[in-house]
């Protein structure tokens, strides 16, 4: 080979060598700059979600709307406030006018603050000393009684005493019927109010059932309880300067789920979902705090709600394709899961549910609130990615129930995997100091982009296998001594307590006790909604024996059980 071929072939391999370090360099640079644009739009996109998700929390719990509380003007704001935002990013109306699924809750009769009783110028109580039944006249009524008279014109007395011995072996024994069959009967002979009281010690059932549907009768019918009968009633023989009045109100409120959807033509839909009312100014009793003031509920559930709208926005914008999204902020969830039951009652679009994931009080992540992620049995696909799953953002904790106080246990009695994501209790849970200010936005923020990053990975598993878990049964706190093993159904309208669920292993389900059946009384002691089945549970013990009865449909059943 000649000299001149040697020179010029290792000049051009010096050429090639340059050239391949040249791009490699510029490729080098470029990818640098690409990761760095990416890292930037990334900051930007979280700095964003940050800013977005404090502007939704801010609004939701100004003191403009009142606490939110269901059917108020207030949750209205909100409604309009939720409805604005998915019109912005276009996503597609499914409620049943626009995005707006309105319903109807109908809580009962309710003894209004006009309704008082005054003996010889001392007002009673309300309820610990005396309570109109639901049947009550709606009536006022003056008069000058003896208790041992009963004369035309007054109002008269009757002691439950009697008849509740002649009873007391009579299974059949109503004493809703016999009292009504006595007012009746005693404003037949003049009587202008029947008032009731019982000086025996045997158990009268008589309450206040504000589920009653029953004729309202011709005169007020009054029930003195035995602290007001010890106060105001003791001489049978004295005249009582006597005034009364009744007055008792349906109470009923029209209230909205908010829905939309994102429609990527898929078999399945994940449903998407938290609850935006809240508390008001406690009118309802569920407050933690005292006084006629606004409970703002930054953290439950604005936290929640604030979520979920960012979380629609990035779907809208970009989702995995193999499921289709159903993005449900349901009202009546502090009431008792109205809005989540209502919508599995009465959807407003045909799907084939994959899973349900529920946000509710998200907004308190720390190192002593980490995220608990609630459902975790409820399908074992959740095991499978848990278990190997790592976040460096976040610190988690599991519990397996698919139940618990919060709207996903609605579609968990639907037989849907479900997951819950919240962030834990604290010292102003259902206080008015739950405000905008106490929330940790960043941790919020982390929180979206890991749910969004769950959507992600397991979007191609197809349709997740649901597993039943444990439920958390009513009665288990510590001022219960013993527990059935049911889940109340907090939303049930009629008389007694009807049953949502019920926990395996437990109780209720030894004994065959099946959701829908209707608990009406456990030994003596009769009950006609959740509150009074409570006061009824908390009178019993481990190791009593007692009777249940119950009604299955038409049919009238009674259980011999003991509390272990």
């Amino acid at each position: 080979m000649h000299k001149s071929s040697i020179f010029v072939s290792t000049n051009s391999e010096q050429y090639m060598k340059k050239l391949l370090l040249v791009v490699l360099l510029f490729t080098t640079v470029a990818h640098a700059q690409s990761k760095r644009k990416k890292r930037l739009a990334d900051e930007k996109a979280s700095m964003e979600l940050v800013a977005n998700l404090k502007l939704h929390i801010q609004y939701l719990a100004d003191d403009k709307l009142e606490g939110r509380r269901t059917g108020t003007k207030g949750e209205q704001l909100a409604l309009n406030y939720i409805v604005q935002q998915y019109q912005q990013i276009g996503l597609q109306p499914k409620g049943k006018e626009g995005y707006v699924q309105t319903f109807e809750i109908n809580e009962g009769k309710k003894i209004t603050a006009a309704t008082n009783l005054t003996i010889n110028e001392h007002e009673l109580e309300q309820n610990t000393e005396y309570f109109p039944l639901s049947y009550s006249a709606q009536k006022s009524v003056k008069g000058t009684p003896a208790m041992a008279l009963n004369e035309k014109g007054q109002p008269w007395f009757k002691d439950l005493k009697d008849v509740l011995e002649e009873n007391k072996t009579n299974p059949h024994f109503d004493i809703d019927e016999t009292i009504r069959k006595e007012a009746t009967s005693v404003a037949s002979k003049g009587a202008t109010a029947l008032f009731l009281y019982n000086s025996s010690s045997a158990i009268d059932n008589v309450q206040f059932n504000k589920n009653d549907t029953s004729i309202t009768l011709a005169i007020p019918v009054i029930y003195i309880t035995k602290q007001g009968f010890k106060h105001y009633f003791f001489d049978n023989a004295a005249s009582l300067d006597l005034s009364a009045q009744v007055e008792i109100v349906e109470q009923k409120r029209n209230c909205s789920n908010v829905i939309g959807y994102i429609d990527n033509h898929a078999a399945n839909t994940i449903i998407l979902g938290a609850h935006y009312d809240h508390l008001g100014y406690g009118e309802d009793k569920n407050a933690l705090d005292t006084g006629h003031i606004i409970h703002n509920g930054a953290d439950d559930n604005a936290s929640g709600t604030a979520a979920l709208i960012e979380l629609a926005k990035v779907l809208v914008k970009s989702s995995p394709k193999n499921n289709n999204y159903l993005i449900i902020h349901f009202s009546g969830e502090e009431l008792g899961l109205f809005g989540s039951k209502h919508w599995l009652d009465d959807p407003t679009i045909k799907i084939t549910a994959n899973y349900m994931l529920n946000m509710d009080m998200i907004g308190r992540y720390d190192t002593s609130h980490k995220l608990t992620i609630g459902g975790y049995g409820t399908s074992p696909t959740w095991g499978e990615y848990f278990s190997s799953l790592k976040n460096e953002h976040l610190l988690l904790k599991y519990d397996s129930s698919g139940s618990g106080p919060s709207d996903h246990a609605s579609f968990y009695r639907k037989d849907m995997p479900v997951l819950f994501f919240f962030t834990g209790s604290h010292p102003d849970y259902h206080k008015a100091t739950d405000d905008w200010e106490k929330i940790n936005y960043e941790g919020e923020k982390n929180i979206v982009q890991f749910m969004q990053q769950l959507i992600i990975d397991n979007d191609s598993k197809g349709k997740l296998v649901f597993t039943k878990t444990r439920e958390q049964a009513a009665g288990r706190s510590s001022k219960f001594k013993v527990s059935l093993g049911v889940i109340p159904d907090y939303g049930y309208s009629g008389t007694g307590m009807r049953i949502d669920g019920v926990s395996p292993g437990k109780l209720a389900e030894r004994i065959g006790l099946q959701a829908g059946d209707i608990l009406l009384q456990l030994g003596e002691i009769k009950f006609v909604d959740v509150q009074s089945y409570m006061g009824a549970l908390g009178k019993f013990e481990k190791g009593d024996k007692t009777k249940l009865r119950t009604l299955r449909g038409k049919e009238e059943k009674t259980y011999d059980i003991e509390f272990k």
